[in-house]
């Protein structure tokens, strides 16, 4: 029988794909191991140990979110990048689900590689401001708030967080204006 080819890479995405499907709480070393048909014991080949796997899923979660914003602003600038980028942002959470929770089981703080990570998702966030002529801090102030609304709104919308009748579309089209009207009063 040919030898499988395993990296770290394939594990990760392993993990992802069980974290999407099944959530993030089901992610074990034993089951990833399970799923790719190998002996927990040689999974320590790829990866150190439970919090490095959660470690590299939060890594590879916010990585995506970056370059689903890059997309999603390509062209557009002030409210047009704000509300596309909003609803990047959405997706992410709503189509990696377990991928995106892992984003909130690691933390950043003193993690140099996660810390690039967040500052990236906030540089993208705030070249999309520019057509708001903000001053340099507001800018970083306004991109700070957006990541915040965005992940507050995704994180309680993945949890049913938001119990009340009305349409969480259009609860999250209004989250936008507010914020649109939010920065353009800081560029005055």
């Amino acid at each position: 029988m040919a030898r499988r080819y395993l990296d770290k890479q394939i594990v990760i995405d392993t993990a992802s794909v069980l974290a999407d499907r099944d959530g993030i709480e089901s992610i074990t070393l034993t089951r990833v191991a399970k799923e790719l048909k190998i002996s927990q014991p040689a999974l320590y080949r790829h990866v150190e140990n439970y919090d490095d796997l959660i470690r590299s899923l939060s890594l590879k979660g916010r990585q995506l979110i970056a370059e689903e914003l890059v997309q999603a602003a390509i062209g557009l600038s002030s409210d047009d990048a704000v509300r596309a980028m909003g609803l990047a942002w959405r997706k992410v959470a709503r189509t990696n689900k377990g991928l995106y929770a892992a984003t909130d089981k690691f933390p950043c703080a003193g993690d140099p590689e996660l810390e690039d990570a967040v500052e990236r998702i906030v540089a993208i966030l705030a070249q999309a401001l520019v057509g708001y002529e903000l001053s340099e801090d507001d800018q970083v102030h306004a991109a700070r708030s957006l990541r915040s609304a965005f992940h507050g709104f995704a994180h309680l919308e993945a949890g049913d967080g938001h119990p009340l009748d009305q349409d969480l579309d259009d609860t999250f089209d209004q989250l936008n204006e507010l914020l649109c009207a939010g920065i353009r009063a800081l560029g005055k």
